[in-house]
């Protein structure tokens, strides 16, 4: 007998159909004699439904009275799947983040997971039942009910599988595991039979949506098994391990294990600036402090050392604010400069714990590349990452070259 934590998210639970689909679910696992917790989000489309009415009411709702509101959309879920399983004789209770005991610091909307009651919960479960939790929610030490983020029920599942030392946490999904890349973009794409948490991380990171980055995370600290599973069709997933090292053979897999991208970046350089010390602190900082994150940064020093240009990503949405407060701020203060920018870009990493022991990924990531009379502009890497961006009407050209040339459309046919 094991103990199994199931998430499942709002697709998956989107209509009164599915909900019963999930009951035969868990049913069968129950059947099966294991112990199973159950973690749901709002059906898909409520949490949205629920923000307009906000909204409609208050351009600038109270955060406590938003956690209040949206925490609802979990209780109705967890109910619902509650009488699913009774009415197929499966024993099942529901509770919602209070009731099951996840407490959380009160930072509301964004709130974080400090320690979980399992008491009872391992109670219900002794008496044979199904524990259905709503997902994305806790209390503070004041009794406020806080939600953790969008996403947030992924990381409750994967809390309450470590807090119970479940065997696995798994997280059902409109989609049957962790592919190369976006099937959508790469017809090759291949699922991945397993992935280690670093590469998940960089994956979830750079654009991968499959799982929320705060859950696996969980998942590395607390070495939690993690699968990503279908809710609609039978299949073993993709399992999300701590470290490769586990499997022998995962040291024959291939170099790569996935590619990520984004369009979701743009690209600024300030050119002709002193090439002095503190002069990225003074380019960056007003940044910063305006609560923009920077991703890449590139910095060249002219031949004749006096001045340099820097260049450096944020996020689209953030291009034209950043592009005020530089002209506006930091050129002012660095007594000149020209200003140039370019939000048709588009980000392609490389992502795979082979790197660490394999020369040459990224001369052929740059051949391969240049093959297809693609342009890099930046390049940035890491231990198991080579990230570059190019221009945005490249990109999946640039992603179908890679996931051929690195062997990704046949990864699941050579490891059978």
């Amino acid at each position: 007998m094991a103990l199994y934590v199931q998430k499942f998210g709002g697709t998956s639970v989107g209509s009164v159909d599915r909900i019963k689909a999930v009951a035969e679910k868990v049913k069968g696992f129950r059947d099966q004699g294991h112990q199973v917790v159950v973690v749901v989000s709002a059906m898909s489309g409520e949490t949205n439904r629920l923000t307009d009415m906000a909204n409609a009411l208050n351009e600038d709702p109270a955060p406590r009275e938003m956690d209040m509101l949206l925490s609802t959309g979990e209780q109705v879920t967890i109910s619902l799947l509650a009488m699913a399983l009774q009415q197929i004789g499966v024993s099942a209770t529901s509770h919602t983040g209070a009731q099951v005991g996840i407490h959380t610091d009160s930072a509301y909307t964004k709130a974080r997971i400090q320690r979980i009651e399992t008491d009872d919960l391992k109670a219900d479960l002794e008496a044979g039942k199904v524990v259905v939790v709503a997902g994305f929610q806790g209390v503070d030490e004041n009794g406020n009910i806080t939600t953790l983020g969008r996403g947030g029920s992924d990381t409750t599942g994967v809390a309450l599988a470590a807090a119970l030392g479940a065997d696995e946490c798994q997280i059902y999904t409109d989609v049957d595991g962790v592919y190369t890349t976006d099937p959508r973009v790469c017809t090759k794409a291949q699922r991945l039979e397993s992935i280690t948490v670093e590469e998940m991380l960089e994956l979830a990171s750079l654009g991968s949506k499959v799982l929320q980055i705060r859950a696996v995370e969980f998942a590395g600290k607390y070495n939690v098994p993690l699968r990503v599973l279908s809710s609609f069709e039978d299949g073993p997933g993709t399992l999300i391990v701590a470290d490769a090292d586990q499997d022998e053979d995962s040291m024959e897999e291939p170099l790569i294990s996935g590619i990520a991208f984004t369009k979701n970046e743009a690209k600024l350089t300030l050119l002709h600036t002193p090439d002095v010390p503190g002069v990225a602190s003074r380019i960056l900082g007003p940044i910063a402090d305006a609560n923009i994150e920077v991703d890449m940064i590139v910095q060249n020093v002219a031949p004749a050392g006096d001045y340099t240009d820097f260049t450096f990503t944020v996020a689209k949405g953030d291009y034209k604010a950043t592009k005020k407060l530089i002209e506006e701020t930091v050129i002012p203060d660095l007594g000149g400069g020209e200003l140039r920018g370019d939000d048709n870009i588009a980000k392609v990493s490389l992502v795979g714990v082979g790197m660490r022991s394999h020369a040459g990924v990224a001369s052929k990531m740059f051949r391969v590349l240049a093959d297809e009379n693609v342009n890099i502009r930046m390049v940035s890497t890491s231990e198991i990452k080579i990230s570059v961006v190019i221009d945005e009407k490249h990109m999946e050209l640039a992603v179908n070259a890679l996931h051929k040339a690195f062997g990704l459309d046949k990864v699941n046919v050579e490891s059978e």
